[in-house]
């Protein structure tokens, strides 16, 4: 057996987030700036270098797979990599192989996602109304992630909606959003919003909801229970008992989930993070490209990686000014 990924604070690593893509259909005013300049095509790992970067992981004890970007969906013959991936799920050695996306190619690549063995899909939605929507995605059009969603669901994908945050902007909203999941039948996740890049004028302070807030808001109409319970990631659960659903909460910034960390994030460039909140990383695209027949020294590379995994973050909020800011795109890194 091949030793498992341990990191330094004796946290196994069982998690790979990989953005596979830079680019997307949409400019959300939280992730990246209207007039992005994104990354020459030369320096994305290839389709092949991705298969064979991501097995590499899956050898060495990584069982979660979540293929993120950027907007996965909008990369050039990506269903061959889905394709590939299958092998592990068949094979056992991967337990789950998933995405996270903006919707909005869902409804041409739902049916393929699930032959090729994804079971859940994870969909970025801040507001249900279509002006709003517009705004916040700069690009995006509302009804196309609406027919996303419904093809996901048709083609048998568990549907989770991650909405992010947005002190006056989505706040009305929180009601809405609880309901409409709960009569779709899909869980719902909110995010607080974390200071990734350079976004332009807009101010991360000025957007900052804290999540215990949000939680206060929700106890006002619902009973609110605890659950234990974990799906891999960072979000903590709580149950709305008069409805029975499941309600997530991704607090990086009032309340961190290090403690627990038990992934790393590879970029489309084939630098590992070891943590969102750290700029520490490490190349793994050299070892990989300059050793096609020869996984040892990737397989060493990605070792001396996690020994160097940090305890936890340095995002704060708490005295007025955007601690621990993160100079690249949350499109770099993979949302």
């Amino acid at each position: 057996m091949t030793e498992p990924l341990i990191d330094p604070f004796q946290r196994a690593i069982s998690y790979l987030r990989v953005s596979i893509t830079d680019r997307c259909d949409f400019r959300c005013v939280y992730c990246m700036s209207e007039n992005m300049t994104f990354l020459p095509k030369k320096e994305l790992l290839t389709l092949e270098e991705l298969d064979r970067m991501c097995s590499t992981f899956v050898s060495l004890g990584v069982e979660k797979l979540r293929i993120t970007g950027g907007e996965p969906l909008v990369r050039k013959g990506i269903m061959t990599f889905f394709n590939a991936m299958t092998r592990h799920l068949e094979s056992g050695d991967l337990k789950e192989l998933t995405l996270t996306t903006n919707g909005s190619q869902l409804e041409r690549f739902a049916g393929d996602l699930y032959a090729a063995g994804v079971r859940r899909v994870n969909i970025s939605l801040d507001t249900l109304d279509e002006t709003k929507f517009a705004d916040i995605t700069r690009w995006g059009r509302l009804p196309q992630v609406i027919r996303g969603i419904d093809a996901a669901q048709r083609a048998g994908l568990r549907v989770k909606i991650n909405t992010v945050a947005l002190k006056d902007f989505n706040e009305d909203e929180l009601f809405t959003l609880v309901e409409w999941c709960k009569s779709r039948d899909m869980d719902l996740t909110f995010i607080e919003v974390m200071p990734m890049g350079d976004i332009g004028n807009e101010d991360r302070l000025d957007q900052y909801w804290k999540l215990s807030d949000m939680r206060a808001r929700l106890a006002e109409e619902y009973t609110l229970t605890d659950l234990a319970e974990r799906s891999g990631g960072p979000a903590r659960y709580v149950r709305l008992d008069e409805t029975g659903q499941k309600i997530g909460f991704i607090t990086p910034l009032s309340h961190n989930f290090c403690e627990s960390c038990n992934r790393v994030r590879l970029t489309c460039t084939g630098e590992l993070f070891m943590c969102l909140g750290q700029e520490d990383m490490a190349d793994l695209r050299a070892p990989l490209r300059n050793n096609p027949g020869d996984n040892a020294p990737l397989e060493a590379a990605i070792r001396d990686a996690i020994a160097l995994k940090p305890k936890g973050h340095d995002f704060d909020y708490s005295r007025q000014d955007v601690s621990g800011r993160m100079s690249r795109h949350m499109s770099h890194t993979g949302g």
